[in-house]
């Protein structure tokens, strides 16, 4: 699908010439001053928007309402949902409940596919518990079963981040896809559907098959560290359908949500699940019940769990303050005019958006090495190109599903992750280059291709 070629509107009578070489001038001086100077993104950001709006002509009141706007726009929708989301996955990470879910797949599944089970609890918990977490949580089972069975630790730990990519990349309540389809103006219900689509498939290719050739390939002991390390004690462990339950309520409302407005015998039920599957509500639903079911019922206080939950809104500042920085350059883009030129450069490309929201999010990726970065930055380019509002509900879910795709691929020396999985690991730089890098690709580009065949269909 693409957007119809646009013609020149009254919002700008700049050169469209001047409106290009101001957003090249300011996206530049944006890259540069996060790789080359190591200045925070969100002031890197917010210079390069600010820069593309004064060379482009724009009034300097315009500016500066485009930023506050770009601001209260972008965090209104999505403030309340990182900051629930981050103290769900409080909860879930100090009660056990990730680990509940590992143990009880691996038990089920048994040794010889263990990487699959692996693969699936990555995937799921790494959508209300950050990438980092997850993976401190559960590597030292994929160690364990690397112990057990003599293999490469490889041959589990890739599976496990697989799924932990996965789950962190394309799937609501994770931050990404929300800050995406909140920019995109998308209903989370579709996003969340096309997200489950792509990460199965996604997970498929770079967990367990990428993971057995790594584990054939390479051979990584297990840490020393975890040699003597003690065994998870299971009977302490809350029960594996409770967690199950917890971490299905939100995305079975939004769902429902979503599906309720589309099918007509469900239309008399529609304004109750309208509102039980609007986000904030299914978001604070999962929380109160993981506060008793996973935290009081298990020798927590109320006091305690204040603390944990307030402890968990720490890391959520950047990822607001990012975001809400992308939402000013999606703004500075739309209203100097520039989000109607790049319009119609991919019309006259005859490119399907898909393709170009997953190019722009892996050179963001590749040039800045954040993911967070990467998706803020895609979306404020997608976003303010005229028309978009226009696409269906389904497009609008595999664009952001692109985007969030792009935004993951070729994880090098200039991401946190690469060295995060590195020193966990015990892997020299090639060797995670050869691995990590490479299942982080299969992760991205999986994902884009199943969000754009989708697509041919919306």
């Amino acid at each position: 699908m693409n957007l119809m070629p646009l013609t020149a509107t009254a919002a700008t009578d700049i050169n469209p010439t001047r409106l290009v070489i101001a957003a090249l001038i300011g996206l530049a001086l944006l890259l540069v001053l996060i790789i080359k100077f190591n200045l925070h993104a969100i002031i890197s950001i917010l210079v390069g928007a600010v820069a593309i709006g004064v060379i482009a002509g724009m009034p300097l009141t315009e500016i500066v309402e485009s930023v506050n706007t770009g601001i209260g726009n972008t965090l209104k929708g999505i403030a309340l949902l990182v900051g629930l989301g981050s103290m769900f996955g409080a909860i879930l990470e100090i009660s056990g409940g990730a680990q509940t879910l590992a143990v009880t797949m691996v038990n089920k599944f048994g040794d010889k596919k263990a990487a699959w089970a692996l693969s699936i609890t990555g995937l799921v918990i790494a959508m209300p518990v950050f990438f980092d977490a997850g993976l401190i949580i559960l590597i030292p089972l994929a160690f364990s079963l690397a112990k057990k069975t003599k293999k490469s630790s490889l041959a589990y730990v890739i599976p496990l981040l697989a799924g932990l990519a996965v789950g962190h990349a394309f799937i609501p309540p994770t931050p990404g896809p929300i800050l995406v389809a909140n920019m995109l103006g998308v209903d989370l219900g579709w996003v969340i559907l096309v997200g489950i689509c792509c990460g199965i498939v996604s997970m498929i290719v770079a967990g367990p098959i990428w993971g057995n050739y790594c584990g054939n390939k390479y051979f990584v002991p297990v840490p020393e560290q975890i040699q003597n390390q003690e065994e998870v004690d299971e009977s302490k462990l809350p029960k594996f359908a409770s967690v199950v339950l917890i971490i299905l309520i939100p995305l079975v409302l939004i769902i429902l949500k979503s599906v309720a407005g589309v099918v007509p015998a469900m239309a008399g039920i529609l304004p109750v699940l309208s509102f039980l599957g609007e986000p904030f509500v299914a978001l604070t639903i999962s929380t109160v019940v993981a506060m008793f079911l996973l935290g009081m019922k298990h020798g927590y206080s109320m006091k305690e769990l204040e603390k944990v939950m307030t402890d968990s809104l720490q890391p959520t500042g950047m990822i607001l303050l990012v975001t809400a920085s992308g939402g000013v350059l999606r703004y500075i883009l739309q209203n100097s005019g520039i989000g109607e030129v790049i319009g119609n450069a991919v019309s006259s490309l005859s490119l399907p958006i898909v393709v170009v929201a997953f190019l722009v999010a892996v050179l963001v990726r590749i040039s800045v090495g954040s993911a967070t970065v990467a998706m803020t930055m895609a979306a404020g380019i997608i976003s303010a190109m005229p028309g978009i509002g226009d696409l269906s509900p389904l497009y609008l879910a595999c664009v952001t599903a692109a985007i969030a795709g792009g935004a993951t691929v070729c994880s090098h020396f200039n991401d946190s992750g690469f060295w995060l999985v590195k020193s966990l690991v015990g892997m020299d730089e090639k060797t995670t280059l050869k691995t990590w890098t490479i299942m982080e690709t299969l992760v991205g580009g999986t994902g884009f291709i199943v969000a754009l065949i989708i697509s041919f269909f919306c």
